[in-house]
């Protein structure tokens, strides 16, 4: 199956098919970092295409598609849910998000995994190893933005007046120089 189609409508899907998209995704990811074994993230195509190839969802392609590029994911502007189900690490590649990972402001108390009640028997061993291994904060894995770990960092680089006081200072022989 080509990455632009969606399974065939008429082919019966598994009872599983009726999660909604962000529990597919959810599950779709969890599968690869599972069998990755590691911290590795994901381009966002290779975990649309392990949710259409799991069946897990009716949901079209394209709904998967937003759903991992944006709708789930934590450090990325709230549209329009809250959910912090993956994390993006650069040059549109996902992982699952981990608690301690960066969650922009709006997505505070969104929620990371599956109902576990509504987890398909066949993935149930997710849980554990989600919960025992996955969903610790690991400082080597956590990919921080350098710009904005900077915030702040200059503030008192200035003395007692304002940022704009001190370039004006800096900059104020720079006429009689030329």
């Amino acid at each position: 199956m080509s990455l632009t189609t969606s399974p065939n409508p008429t082919e019966q899907l598994p009872d599983n098919a009726d999660l909604t998209v962000a529990d597919a995704v959810w599950i779709a990811t969890a599968v690869l970092q599972h069998r990755a074994g590691d911290d590795r993230s994901f381009p966002t195509e290779t975990i649309v295409q392990s949710a259409v190839n799991l069946r897990l969802t009716k949901g079209a392609f394209k709904s998967i598609w937003q759903h991992v590029n944006q709708h789930c994911v934590a450090n990325r502007k709230r549209q329009p849910n809250r959910a912090c189900i993956l994390f993006a690490t650069g040059n549109g590649d996902r992982r699952l998000y981990r608690n301690g990972d960066r969650i922009d402001p709006e997505r505070s108390g969104g929620r990371t995994h599956p109902d576990w009640d509504k987890l398909p028997a066949e993935y149930a061993y997710l849980r554990q190893w989600y919960e025992t291994l996955w969903n610790k904060p690991s400082e080597h894995t956590q990919v921080i933005d350098p710009l904005l770990e900077l915030a702040g960092t200059g503030a008192g680089m200035w003395g007692t007046g304002s940022a704009d006081d001190y370039v004006n200072s800096l900059r104020s022989g720079w006429e009689a120089s030329r």
